[in-house]
């Protein structure tokens, strides 16, 4: 059986079949299909099932490069073949792009990546964006590099570009500092600061430097310490609670009460990682067994399979996964 896609240009050939037609190799090998080019015509050979997810593949890339996306490299392109390999039903990416980027893709704005689209590369993330979408109150939990943070500032840029809210507050639980912070030198930002270095790295990829100067200083990112949401009600705010494994029960409670009208909050967390003292009650753990079935709160959990940082995170965090299994 065969199937033939029509490609728009020689250059979009090149780019999809990579340097001397390594990514079209490993696709051949992954999905067991031969791919043929003639001119402008790729031909895509093999079993009907086999070609059906190739196939997907290849017009998800082209169509989120006709769309102003940038060519994978080998790693993206390991994990969208993961997820047509396997899909989950359907979370699978395996539908159009134009509604993979309604559900939160971004314009990078860092210059070495002028061109790339910011948005869910594996089945889990795409479910975390989409349950941001629908839900006013969303947890990310799961191990580190699965994108949590980095997609739900996506998401909070995206609705402040649409005016969805009027501004972005983040924050997490200073708990290296006890929460005092008075001894650490500067203002309250400078404070806090390092302690939400992840989320201004995230928030630096897609907004201007400039821009996000002018924003802190009118107030339309505000970046503060748990312990000071204390007696707020947030409205028309899109609120990120990160490193949620280190607030304590009171804490937790706290802040999910801050919520006003016409916000979202996104509370992200890893609970393997913890940095409560021993025995003191994990905030995230008693939100997940009071809350997980409370309408209008999404949990959503990662897994290894969900991280997108370097290959050996993800078998560092299923080496780490079968020990506590085994204890």
């Amino acid at each position: 059986m065969d199937k033939v896609i029509k490609l728009e240009s020689h250059q979009e050939a090149q780019s999809l079949f990579g340097l001397h037609d390594a990514k079209a190799r490993i696709i051949e090998k992954e999905f067991k299909v031969k791919l043929t080019l003639r001119g402008e015509h790729l031909k895509i050979s093999g079993s009907a099932s086999n070609i059906k997810k190739a196939s997907g593949l290849i017009e998800y890339i082209l169509d989120a490069f006709r769309l102003g996306g940038e060519w994978p490299g080998e790693l993206d392109l390991a994990y969208f073949i993961a997820n047509f390999k396997n899909p989950k039903g359907t979370d699978s990416l395996d539908t159009p792009v134009q509604e993979a980027i309604s559900t939160g893709l971004l314009r990078r704005c860092a210059p070495r990546n002028d061109k790339l689209l910011i948005g869910p590369k594996t089945a889990g993330q795409r479910e975390y964006v989409e349950a941001i979408k629908k839900h006013d109150i969303v947890f990310g939990v799961g191990p580190a590099g699965t994108g949590k943070t980095y997609l739900a500032m996506s998401c909070a840029v995206e609705a402040l570009k649409k005016q969805e809210v009027r501004r972005i507050i983040l924050t997490r639980p200073a708990i290296e500092a006890g929460e005092s912070l008075g001894f650490l030198p500067g203002d309250l930002q400078e404070k806090i600061s390092p302690y939400l270095r992840p989320l201004y790295d995230a928030l630096y990829d897609m907004v201007e430097a400039e821009r996000i100067e002018k924003y802190l200083e009118t107030g339309i990112i505000e970046v503060a310490p748990l312990a000071y949401m204390r007696g707020r009600t947030l409205n028309d705010a899109f609120i990120i609670l990160d490193e949620a494994q280190n607030c304590t029960a009171e804490q937790m409670k706290m802040f999910l009460t801050r919520l006003g009208f016409d916000s979202k909050a996104v509370i992200t967390g890893d609970l393997t990682q913890s940095d409560l003292p021993h025995g003191k009650p994990i905030g995230l753990l008693q939100a997940q067994d009071i809350l997980s079935s409370t309408e209008g709160i999404k949990f959503i959990y990662f897994s290894g399979s969900d991280v997108v940082r370097h290959a050996l995170v993800q078998r560092i965090i299923e080496a780490y996964d079968k020990v506590n299994q085994k204890s």
